[in-house]
């Protein structure tokens, strides 16, 4: 997101400061101590058996050594943290999710939210972490994963416009690239990021997207097309 007011910087200085001070004894917590954060833990959690059917492992609701390099392998991958392979309700949330957004197929507006008298229009479902370009009943592109505003920093919802462009803009307030940008939304826009669309806890209020995806919406999106954000993120 590029247009978050500095007061909002300092605040999540202040979350990130606090989130590190309790890395340690949560990592005592799972079973490792705070030198070797990034082990495996031997504990098993409270979403085992759903992790390992998830991951295509025996699932007995044991934590095994094998357990958890599958799971610290996933972990690793999306961005979790810590990532010390135990089955917990943020790694589940995930893979949750995952199986939801995969269950849509093709067709994402099947429940007829996304408005489809407006031609050619963005959609983006906020529960399901999915965006989709549809041309009044007619898919064009997707749906695709994307990664939405966290927690305060909710993206709006709402029935917008795609106001302003900019293939190689850089956050004023971050001093990031924001590569493919499409402001539909005060300072929320589509754009590129080089992270797992399902790394945690979510963005700034920006939809995040694979280079892939943002490319192809730059190239089927114009100026004064359309924007519709409806749903709600899960843990917001």
């Amino acid at each position: 997101m590029g247009d978050i007011r500095r007061g909002d910087v300092r605040r999540r200085a202040a979350v990130v400061l606090g989130i590190t001070g309790l890395m340690a004894p949560l990592a005592v917590a799972l079973g490792v101590t705070p030198a070797h954060a990034a082990s495996c833990t031997t504990t098993s959690g409270p979403y085992q058996k759903q992790v390992e059917k998830f991951l295509g492992r025996p699932v007995d609701g044991k934590q095994s050594a094998a357990d958890c390099k599958a799971t610290k392998a996933f972990q690793t991958k999306h961005g979790i943290t810590p990532n010390i392979g135990y089955a917990g309700p943020v790694t589940w949330g995930v893979m949750d999710l995952m199986n939801k957004q995969k269950a849509v197929g093709k067709n994402p507006n099947k429940d007829g939210k996304c408005p489809v008298n407006k031609g050619r229009i963005a959609c983006v479902n906020l529960t399901l972490q999915l965006s989709w370009i549809q041309d009044g009943k007619t898919l064009v592109y997707g749906p695709v994963p994307v990664r939405t505003g966290r927690n305060g920093y909710e993206t709006r919802t709402g029935l917008t416009k795609v106001y302003w462009r900019n293939i190689d803009h850089v956050s004023t307030i971050y001093d990031v690239p924001m590569p493919y940008s499409q402001f539909f939304d005060g300072g929320q826009a589509f754009h590129s990021v080089g992270v797992s669309m399902w790394n945690p806890p979510g963005s700034h209020g920006c939809v995040n997207m694979t280079k892939t995806d943002a490319k192809r919406y730059w190239s089927l999106l114009k100026k004064n097309d359309d924007v519709y954000v409806y749903g709600r993120k899960p843990g917001t």
